[in-house]
């Protein structure tokens, strides 16, 4: 508590004197690099009430050179808010609180006087804008308060109610540049606002915010709130989270909701007007006078904001308004005339507030040169994100760009993530997006070095790696072919590509403790979060056939499930314990705790391939957009459980249990949550006109006369009545309720090889035609053009003779669309 209080009182008094130092910082000199000293000269520098950051490290240590780059461009913003910074250089010898452990030389520490307050991570000052959040977040800690529950809020704004106004603001991380953002306007409004802080979005969507992807910032208005059962009235700030706007929002939250005023409007000047915000008089005469002005005070809260409102005493006016006019509109530019309006409607007067500024945002972007998005028809709800988010200031550091110089010698160098990409191209921006936030999530966490190529500014090298479309990302190891990624264009799906290629697949087994480690999920534990289903192949050393067809599939099913064999002498062990005869495979389900063997005898790597993927489906899925290709893909009629939230256990009981008694085995069971997933809506209504009561059970027959039948609405979901309906079915008894159309779903345009387009366009003059399937060859290969060695001898890859095997039979194809985002959905 003492150091509490001594931290409270010690910081208001240095918050009292930044402006001054501010002000000095003009006349005086100020350090603008990192001080460098020895702990001795730092801890003789540090004064009473002043705070300090410092930097403990060995003065040779080369592993914090990106760190100190960070905190060199962190000394000029602290040091406007008095805060010293310094690297302090500690000598091996010396044993001391800070220069002792290896541990400790890893953390900053932030001092007030010779008192220590707080202990940082270096991995949690990952940039200037994590250093100074963190630093003023540590300082103001009774000027803002972090919570993570509703309760809390409420707690706080019943506190405040008739005391103090609340600023409550929501961001996505600790340390991110919205973060410093809210910290910076604490430090200069804290004392006069309670500010409020959470990354929960459980939080931020409880207090009615639809849209949660971005940081948001609310003013509470508590002050005025006298009944304490009453709740605070509550403004968002609709402008991104930076220190200039939110300086400007408080701003016009301490000017005076209402203004009467008996002047000329054009000579009329208020901080709205100040800060590039119109004005609305509301016009009103003696009679009226009452009734206008609750008109005016009511568009004052609905603009609050966004406009000031001023109530024109028409009476009192030595000016002539026109008389049919009861609202003057004047815009913030200088020498624009005002707009005498008749609306008699509040929303009217909203409305044109809000339409005028509207304008003068795409006014804005016009003089920015920003061009319109050009929308594509099968693409146009991608292009409209891109447009939207293209102020978005992506992390594109945290990723290496390539060219054609710099690729080749890249790629060999280090195990390499690429992403292939088109600048032009909406899909592949929006990709890119989820593509940062992956490497934003691997910071420091992962061996694979992540880089982007434009293939709109290096087409040949992207032609050279057999890239035809975009987005795609490819895997490049050493003396591996490059592995292609086939999954769903996110975060979540990349991320666990990557993370289940850290290993080399099938993992070679040794011992049979090693196999035991691996099916309970010790041997590779943390990557159990990403493949819940771990596959042991089982084989005798003389099964040389069957290992290396487990060995192609294991290669094919890279970055999906983790696959391993085992192949020693004592084999039988294990095939004995588990009753799997010789070849077999073994499939641990980690989430069940179950080991399930299945026989491989006259099995080949496309069967293995489909026995895997068949084992990491669901028996009764929630459908979702992303997963809908994996189950569509086994050509089955769907019975489909529509319902708005989660299902009813019972419901999901007796589903479950025709499944085990093999009665459901030609269909594929399944529900799908319309909170989940909204587009169900759209399902449904394609089938039903009007829309019935959820939950609805339905049976699709999609591959095979398109019918939709409809279980009775009036009979409970239970065992008996579903078995049946299944049999009426059966039986031809029942009556389908539509019938699909018989038409292949395509995009609206046709693909193209973009790549082959611009060479084309480009090399008029050349003869040589570029292939239109090249085969995916090792980088490490020279190009023969490029090198000019007409004795080199390329030899075809692993990869291409595996496909050519494999399409003596239609699997493949089936196999593929399992993995591939399938675009005819």
């Amino acid at each position: 508590m003492q150091l509490q209080l001594m931290m409270s009182s010690g910081f208001n008094v240095f918050r009292v004197g930044i402006s001054f130092v501010i002000m000095c910082s003009f006349y005086m000199p100020t350090v603008d690099s990192l001080l460098e000293l020895s702990p001795q000269k730092y801890f003789s520098t540090l004064q009473p009430g002043k705070a300090s950051l410092a930097y403990f490290c060995q003065a040779d240590s080369p592993r914090t050179s990106v760190f100190l780059e960070e905190l060199n461009e962190a000394v000029r913003p602290l040091q406007d808010y008095g805060i010293s910074v310094a690297k302090v250089n500690c000598v091996k010898e010396e044993i001391s609180r800070y220069c002792g452990k290896e541990k400790d030389l890893m953390k900053a520490y932030l001092f007030k006087g010779n008192v220590l307050l707080r202990e940082f991570p270096t991995d949690t000052l990952f940039d200037v804008n994590a250093i100074v959040a963190h630093v003023l977040f540590a300082l103001l800690f009774n000027e803002v308060k972090y919570i993570t529950n509703l309760e809390d809020l409420q707690n706080i704004e019943n506190a405040l109610k008739g005391k103090a106004n609340i600023i409550f603001s929501y961001v996505r991380a600790i340390g991110i540049p919205e973060h410093r953002a809210v910290m910076e306007a604490a430090f200069v409004y804290g004392t006069a606002y309670q500010f409020v802080l959470t990354t929960e979005i459980a939080l931020l969507e409880s207090i009615g915010s639809e849209d949660v992807e971005y940081a948001h910032l609310y003013f509470f208005h508590c002050k005025l709130v006298l009944d304490l059962t009453q709740q605070c009235r509550r403004t968002l700030m609709e402008q991104p989270l930076t220190t200039l706007n939110i300086h400007l929002f408080i701003k016009t939250m301490k000017a005076p909701l209402l203004t009467e005023v008996a002047e000329d409007p054009q000579q009329v000047s208020t901080v709205h007007l100040q800060l590039g915000l119109p004005l609305v008089f509301i016009v009103s005469q003696q009679a009226t006078y009452e009734a206008d002005r609750r008109t005016a005070e009511w568009v004052a809260w609905r603009l609050l904001g966004k406009a000031g409102v001023l109530l024109l005493l028409r009476d009192s006016l030595e000016v002539n308004i026109p008389q049919h006019a009861n609202v003057v509109f004047k815009r913030a530019e200088k020498g624009v005339p005002l707009e005498f309006l008749v609306l008699h409607d509040v929303d009217l007067i909203i409305s044109h507030v809000e339409h005028n500024m509207h304008i003068e945002e795409i006014q804005k972007d016009e003089d920015d040169d920003m061009e319109g998005p050009d929308i594509d028809v099968q693409d146009d709800e991608v292009a409209e994100t891109v447009f939207r988010d293209r102020k978005r200031k992506l992390p594109l550091e945290l990723t290496v760009e390539l060219t054609e110089e710099t690729f080749n010698a890249t790629v060999m160098a280090s195990d390499s993530i690429v992403l292939f990409y088109a600048g032009w191209q909406a899909v592949s921006m929006a990709f890119l997006q989820s593509y940062i936030d992956v490497a934003v999530k691997l910071k420091g966490t992962s061996t694979m070095l992540l880089t982007r190529i434009n293939c709109a500014d290096w087409s040949d090298i992207c032609t050279k790696q057999n890239v035809t479309e975009f987005p795609i990302v490819k895997m490049y190891k050493k003396g591996e072919n490059p592995v292609s990624y086939a999954g769903m264009l996110g975060t979540k799906d990349l991320l666990k590509f990557i993370q289940l290629n850290r290993i080399s697949y099938p993992v070679n087994i040794t011992s049979i403790q090693a196999a035991e480690e691996y099916l309970s999920g010790e041997l590779y534990k943390d990557l159990i979060s990403y493949s819940s289903v771990s596959v042991l192949g089982l084989f005798s050393p003389t099964m040389t056939t069957a290992k290396e067809d487990f060995s192609e599939a294991g290669n094919y099913l890279k970055g999906y499930v983790i696959t391993g064999i085992y192949s020693e002498e004592d084999v039988l062990l294990l095939s004995n314990k588990y009753a799997a005869s010789l070849p077999a495979l073994l499939l641990a389900r980690h989430t069940e705790g179950k080991i399930e063997s299945i026989p491989l005898a006259n099995t080949h790597a496309e069967d293995i391939v489909q026995i895997v993927t068949d084992a990491l489906l669901e028996m009764f899925p929630e459908i979702t957009v992303e997963n809908l290709p994996s189950y569509f893909r086994l050509q089955k009629p769907l019975l489909i459980l529509f319902s708005d939230g989660s299902i009813n256990p019972q419901y999901k009981k007796a589903i479950l249990t025709l499944v085990k008694q093999k009665y459901l085995d030609s269909l594929t069971p399944c529900w799908l949550n319309l909170k989940n997933t909204p587009v169900g809506k759209g399902i449904l209504q394609a089938y039903f006109d009007p829309l019935p009561p959820l939950p609805l059970l339905v049976l699709v027959n999609l591959h095979s006369g398109g019918q939709v039948f409809a279980f009775p609405s009036d009979q409970a979901i239970i065992e008996e009545n579903l078995v049946l309906w299944l049999k009426k079915l059966e039986a031809g008894l029942e009556n389908h309720i539509t019938i699909l159309p018989a038409q292949e779903w395509k995009p609206p345009l046709p693909a193209y090889d973009f790549l082959s387009m611009m060479d084309a366009a480009t090399s008029q003059h050349s003869t040589r035609k570029i292939p239109q399937c090249m085969k995916e060859t090792d980088v490490q290969e020279n190009d023969k053009e490029q090198h000019e060695d007409k004795s080199a001898v390329r030899k075809e890859p692993i990869e291409t003779l595996r496909i050519k095997h494999w399409n003596r039979s239609n699997w493949f194809k089936e196999a593929e669309k399992s993995f591939r985002h399938d675009k005819e959905l």
